[in-house]
């Protein structure tokens, strides 16, 4: 009797070690999501637009620049990116879209994406009107699917679905304390593509 208590008693502590290396392992093995960083935005020359534009004027777009980090924090898998659609928004309107070609990243890397964006005529004059009165703020928002490839294994697709709040001084560039917004999780299930 008390060799079978022995014996059970011996057998649970196997399982549970067992159960908790394999834990451990998985922890361990899981890759991280990259993150996405804003560095950079600007809007060039806001305050040598003609404020008193024609009906011609009306139709112009304007451009916006900027630099979009992506780390990949994983120090153990390479990352394949999925053409990556990048969209600011102004008053919830689209002000343009650019899609980021797919990539492949490697291991415990950043890719450094210097761009811009040619946007919507009717938003863009918005979008100026804001500035000048230095109450501008923009949101930007990422969708892409990505793959991890580790020992030599890809896995299934991700969704990657995030965004954030860009405030924009009038100057035309980031104002406030944090001149480099990280992108966070997107509430909302799903995010429209722009309007391109």
């Amino acid at each position: 009797m008390c060799e079978t208590r022995s014996f059970t008693f011996w057998l649970f502590q196997v399982v549970v070690l067992f159960g908790l290396l394999i834990f451990f392992l998985w922890l361990s093995l899981h890759p991280r999501q990259p993150t996405y960083t804003i560095v950079q935005f600007s809007i060039p020359n806001p305050n040598n637009t003609n404020t008193n534009s024609t009906a011609n004027e009306d139709s112009q777009s304007g451009t916006v620049l900027f630099e979009l980090e992506i780390e990949n924090p994983n120090q153990d898998s390479n990352i394949y990116h999925d053409d990556t659609f990048l969209t600011f928004y102004y008053s919830e309107e689209a002000l343009g879209q650019k899609t980021i070609s797919s990539f492949h990243q490697k291991k415990g890397t950043t890719s450094q994406i210097f761009d811009h964006v040619n946007t919507d005529a009717q938003v863009w004059k918005k979008l100026l009107n804001a500035v000048w009165n230095a109450t501008a703020e923009l949101k930007v928002t990422v969708v892409s699917k990505i793959r991890y490839r580790m020992w030599g294994l890809t896995s299934k697709h991700h969704g990657i679905n995030l965004q954030g709040n860009l405030p924009i001084g009038s100057d035309g560039k980031i104002s406030g304390k944090k001149k480099k917004i990280k992108l966070g999780h997107n509430s909302k299930k799903s995010t429209k593509k722009g309007t391109r």
